[in-house]
């Protein structure tokens, strides 16, 4: 290697667990290096609702009134169309958090934004186009990462190695860490279509005869998700562009003045859908956040919000004793201590929805689909639309900032 760097922490990832975990780190006055790959924020897949609870840690950081200076969309209250019916199944307005709904905000302005927050602290370090390629260890312990960026070859060598590289992590294919593939029956069509302000506000879910399209308001325009069976996408693009087009329509109505934008297939990327974690989230050196320890399903658009809680359960747990100079390798398994029952109670709850819910719909391609009884329900009663909308936007076992400031 040409260039060696020494920092305390390294994190692998400019996600929202990296980037959250490097702007707590630096907060807390260790030295920080954060290493993302690509040369902007600007992904097709990032998630874009943030939820009550991490608009909370950032009230708690004292970000949250400058990231709503940002371009965004509130959503009060979910709802959903099966056929002619609509039903409401979320109701945000009554939560307890100082930012009771869901914000629909690009994943790139929020890690714009927290980004050029974390840069105001002196100990926080980004390196953009840089990518890393494997772990340095000693003795059978973590000391760092191997990386290659714009002028070649770097070491890394790191007290602490954090991988939040997302659900294709290098990192974690380097550890030799065990992962338990817990399966998903679903895959996701993306794409974009332009948007006229007086058509269907507030409706994310809209279902017809096997067919389910989300539709994000993303300001002038719709991203929108259209969920597959798993591994039908070969099936679709063959029955070509224009019964795809028709395919969207019939669940979303109100799309057909811009559906022609849709040129071609290119315009159609697939979203391959995962839900795993690991077995052990950890290693001496090494500890694993997000995506990288837990691949969640799109349900709920709950991913980007419980690998921010990862990191600032992180923090709370290590960045002082990191500071202190206190540090062991057994505090590093207390992350994964902390916040496994969470992620098994919403992997748990996700599998759910795929079987009870999505894949149902999926499969009656003939008539118009009847809302599943546990929707149902939650919209028959105004108290479970509160609960559920409790559980969606505030999550299991909530985190607090306990981390340090220097």
């Amino acid at each position: 290697m040409s260039v060696v760097i020494d920092t305390e922490c390294c994190i692998v990832g400019g996600g929202p667990a990296g980037m959250m975990a490097g702007y707590l780190f630096a907060r807390a006055g260790v030295k920080t290096l954060v290493l993302e790959k690509h040369g902007d924020f600007l992904r097709d897949f990032r998630g874009d609702t943030v939820h009550p609870s991490t608009l909370e840690i950032m009230y708690e950081l004292g970000l949250a009134e400058g990231l709503l200076k940002r371009p965004h969309q509130k959503i009060e209250r979910l709802g959903g169309n099966f056929g002619d019916t609509h039903l409401r199944i979320g109701d945000f307005t009554r939560i307890k958090a100082h930012y009771p709904f869901i914000v629909l905000m690009p994943q790139w302005d929020f890690l714009d934004f927290l980004s050029d927050e974390a840069k105001k602290l002196p100990s926080f370090s980004l390196a953009m186009n840089t990518e890393a390629t494997g772990l340095i260890e000693e003795n059978g312990r973590v000391v760092g990462v191997r990386a290659k960026g714009p002028e070649g070859e770097i070491g890394i060598r790191a007290k602490l190695t954090i991988g939040a590289d997302g659900r294709h992590s290098t990192v974690r294919e380097a550890s030799g860490l065990k992962v338990l593939d817990i399966g998903a029956p679903i895959d996701v069509f993306w794409f974009r279509v332009d948007r006229d302000p007086n058509q269907g506000e507030d409706v994310l879910f809209n279902a017809a005869a096997g067919r389910i399209v989300v539709t994000i308001n993303r300001g002038d325009y719709w991203q929108c998700a259209y969920v597959i069976a798993k591994d039908e996408a070969p099936k679709i693009r063959a029955a070509g562009l224009d019964a795809f087009r028709r395919s969207v329509i019939d669940a979303v109505p109100w799309l057909a003045p811009h559906i022609d934008q849709i040129a071609s297939f290119d315009d159609v990327k697939l979203l391959t859908v995962t839900v795993d974690r690991l077995e052990k989230w950890s290693r001496p050196g090494l500890v694993m956040i997000g995506d990288s320890a837990h691949a969640m399903s799109p349900v709920g658009g709950i991913g980007i919000n419980l690998a921010i809680q990862d990191a600032v359960a992180a923090a709370n747990l290590l960045a002082g004793r990191l500071a202190s100079g206190t540090l062991t390798d057994a505090d590093l398994e207390r992350v994964r201590v902390r916040r496994l029952w969470p992620t098994r109670i919403i992997q748990f709850v996700q599998v759910q929805a795929h079987r009870l819910i999505l894949t149902p719909l999926l499969k009656d391609k003939e008539r118009a689909p009847k809302p599943p009884l546990p929707i149902r329900i939650i919209s028959a009663i105004p108290w479970l639309q509160r609960r559920f909308a409790s559980w969606v936007g505030l999550g299991v076992r909530p985190e607090h900032v306990h981390s340090p400031r220097a």
